[in-house]
């Protein structure tokens, strides 16, 4: 298992939207997401930054050949369709991220 986290900022007039679109994740979502391998996943806002933070436990052994199975999902495609608006991705970010990827610094059990 690896954790791993991710930062976004959220567009400020989007803010409830979001918050909304993910008060009733559509089960097909949360479906792919348990087939992606992701568990634990845990998506945390901090206003009025607008910033979101993700972390989750990974338990498969191809992260990127499990992202590319998500981005390819026609369902996500469309979730992706109505909360990709609504974030504003960091200037820092690498190329081709759009969440921000973080290093884990610290953990405790």
């Amino acid at each position: 298992m690896q954790r791993m986290g991710m930062m976004i900022g959220l567009q400020p007039d989007k803010v409830e939207e979001y918050k909304r679109l993910h008060a009733a994740v559509w089960p097909e979502i949360l479906d792919l997401i348990s087939r992606c391998n992701i568990k634990n996943y845990t998506i945390f806002l901090r206003e009025p930054e607008n910033l979101l933070f993700g972390v989750w436990d990974y338990h498969g052994v191809d992260f990127e050949a499990d992202m590319a199975k998500m981005a390819a999902d026609p369902k996500n495609q469309e979730w992706w369709s109505f909360c990709i608006p609504c974030q504003k991705p960091l200037d820092t970010r690498k190329d081709g991220e759009w969440w921000a990827m973080m290093d884990e610094v610290f953990h405790m059990d």
